[in-house]
C-alpha cells in the first residue's frame, strides 16, 4: 500500500510496487553477468516494461561494464535508463550458485535487480536505489530472499521491505 506524503504525493512503501511475479526469476538458467542481464531483460520485456529488449540489454550491459554494480553483500543492481521506459520497475533473478559479477567485481552475487529506469525519473530511481543498497546490511531479509521456494515467496520478503518516505 503506497504512503501519502505531505505534500500530497504517493510514495510507493515496498519494494514489490516496482515488479510482479512475471518479473521474478527464482532461478536464473546463465551463470554470467552478460546472461543474467539478457535473461531478466527479456523478463521485462515480455511483460510489457521495456519496448525494445535490444537497446535496453545492451544500455544495461554496457553501463554495468564502466561501472560494475556488485555489492558486497552479494546483490548486484545492474539498470538502464531509456526514452521507451513508462515506469520504475525491476526484475528480480536468484542464482543457485554465486556467480563473479563483471570483470572487475570482487565480490560474487546471487541476487540481481535488474531496474528499468525511465529517462527522466531521477528521483524516483534514486529512491528506489538507496533503497536496494540499504537491503544490503539487512542480512535476515537476504537470508529469506535466498531460501524462498518460489516466486510468491520472494514476493512476500520484497512486500515486507519497506522503503524511507
Amino acid at each position: 500500500m503506497p504512503i501519502e506524503t505531505t505534500t500530497n504525493t504517493v510514495t510507493p512503501a515496498t519494494l514489490c510496487h516496482y515488479t510482479r511475479g512475471p518479473l521474478v526469476v527464482p532461478q536464473l538458467r546463465l551463470r554470467d553477468t552478460a546472461g543474467v542481464i539478457s535473461e531478466l531483460s527479456h523478463s521485462l520485456q515480455r511483460d510489457g516494461c521495456v519496448p525494445d529488449v535490444l537497446p535496453f540489454y545492451h544500455t544495461a550491459l554496457n553501463r554495468e561494464l564502466m561501472a560494475n554494480s556488485a555489492v558486497e553483500c552479494g546483490i548486484a543492481l545492474p539498470h538502464a535508463r531509456l526514452s521507451g521506459v513508462k515506469r520504475l520497475q525491476f526484475a528480480f533473478g536468484r542464482t543457485p550458485q554465486p556467480i563473479m559479477w563483471g570483470a572487475k567485481s570482487p565480490w560474487p552475487v546471487d541476487l540481481i535487480f535488474l531496474l528499468a529506469v525511465p529517462a527522466t525519473d531521477a528521483a524516483s530511481y534514486l529512491h528506489l536505489l538507496a533503497s536496494l543498497a540499504r537491503l544490503g546490511h539487512q542480512h535476515e531479509l537476504l537470508t529469506e530472499l535466498r531460501q524462498a521456494s518460489n516466486t510468491e515467496a520472494i514476493l512476500s520478503v520484497l512486500e515486507r521491505i519497506r522503503l524511507r518516505v
